[in-house]
């Protein structure tokens, strides 16, 4: 027996867009502007909300965009498999780099890490881009920069720390935007997103 769901028209993308958002904007200005001052409470902190919030809301939104398009197939449009890949890829980072930031763990493994996500940012521009979804190929322009940044800093360039929290707040930016424009879209039939 083959049962066939409907197509959704309605892929989780606002939670993932905020979680990642909410997340720069909470590790951004400490890595821009040096606020709060680095301490063990505040890296305790940053590690407990980069875990919960773009770690968790991420990797939800790409285990249910996998779902929608492997088990059920209610997600029709090619571009999502690659925000499936790039939500689930990045949450999971998420929950990795808060526990390191929670524990104080030496942050110069992060180099290797930034280029495998540095990879990730370009085939997600690349695929965004290519199908014409300008704005999502904005937002792995902007990550691609944050783990360029990660990379120098962890090879031993600190000073590319503050570049990175730049980079975070730009895209941070980007995101709480697509969150709005994608939610307004979905639910009262807008376009802000074409």
């Amino acid at each position: 027996m083959d049962i066939t769901f409907p197509a959704s028209a309605f892929p989780p993308l606002a939670l993932g867009f905020f979680g990642l958002g909410t997340g720069y904007l909470i590790w951004g200005p400490q890595e821009l502007f040096g606020w709060p001052k680095r301490d063990d409470k505040v890296d305790r902190a940053l590690g407990v909300w980069g875990i919960w919030l773009p770690g968790f809301c991420q990797l939800v939104t790409g285990v249910i965009l996998f779902v929608g398009l492997t088990w059920f197939q209610v997600f029709k449009e090619p571009p999502v498999y690659m925000a499936a890949l790039a939500f689930s890829a990045y949450g999971i980072h998420w929950f990795a780099l808060g526990w390191d930031r929670y524990r104080g763990n030496d942050p110069r493994v992060n180099a290797g890490v930034s280029v495998g996500y540095m990879v990730m940012s370009a085939l997600g521009a690349t695929v965004f881009f290519g199908s014409g979804d300008w704005a999502v190929g904005i937002v792995f322009i902007g990550l691609f920069f944050v783990y360029a940044c990660k990379f120098v800093m962890s090879v031993g360039v600190p000073v590319a720390e503050r570049a990175m929290g730049l980079f975070r707040i730009l895209t941070a930016v980007w995101l709480m935007y697509l969150t709005f424009a994608v939610t307004v879209d979905f639910t009262l039939g807008y376009h802000w997103i074409t």
